[in-house]
């Protein structure tokens, strides 16, 4: 009778045990990846607009956003996903007004309003650049769980960061992700049901 409540018992725990080390795994991976881990994605943010003007989360509510984070000089991450987001606005016709774009920038050092405004404007004029202090984008990313870092070159710096752009709804939460490599049509297929819903 022991010997049976011992073996048991020794199940239980291996079963906590395994279950434990997967949680830890996937959160291991999650960072390794620079892939948002399972927890709430998104939340208030106070940032500047391209021209100037300093929002919230509040002046976006309301509306189907994508956010991605990047930086002006991006040299093939950044304009390509903004091209594919400009085509894919494109793609869905009527519906692509009810999407906002957000591109919210990871070097505030060099990315002032007036750098961000004349950027994303060569993509197409539904997209917002917003740009902060780096206190502001620091708690922005924190709560899209969004990597970024600063990576000296030479006498300069680029920065790398993730490439995921979340989609979110109208009332601010979380929806899905598209991915960097994710085609104009793939992103269109996956964003009309969404946006058909209203």
């Amino acid at each position: 009778m022991k010997r049976g409540f011992l073996l048991a018992a020794m199940v239980v725990v291996a079963a906590i045990l395994v279950t434990s080390v997967a949680l830890l795994l996937l959160e291991w991976r999650a960072r390794e990846t620079h892939q948002p881990s399972m927890t709430t994605i998104g939340g208030p943010f106070s940032l500047t607009d391209q021209d100037g003007k300093k929002v919230t989360d509040a002046d976006y509510a309301g509306q189907w956003k994508l956010v991605f984070f990047g930086f002006t000089s991006c040299p093939e991450v950044c304009p390509t996903t903004l091209s594919r987001i400009s085509l894919t606005l494109k793609a869905l016709g009527p519906l692509g007004d009810k999407l906002h774009p957000l591109f919210i920038t990871v070097d505030p050092e060099r990315d002032t309003p007036e750098a961000m405004k004349s950027y994303v404007e060569a993509f197409d004029k539904r997209i917002t650049g917003l740009t902060g202090t780096p206190a502001e984008i620091e708690a922005v990313a924190k709560a899209y769980r969004a990597f970024y870092q600063k990576v000296p070159q030479g006498n300069d710096y680029t920065m790398d960061h993730s490439t995921l752009i979340y989609v979110m709804r109208p009332d601010g939460q979380f929806e899905t992700m598209l991915r960097y490599d994710d085609t104009p049509a793939e992103m269109a297929e996956k964003l009309k049901p969404l946006l058909e819903q209203g």
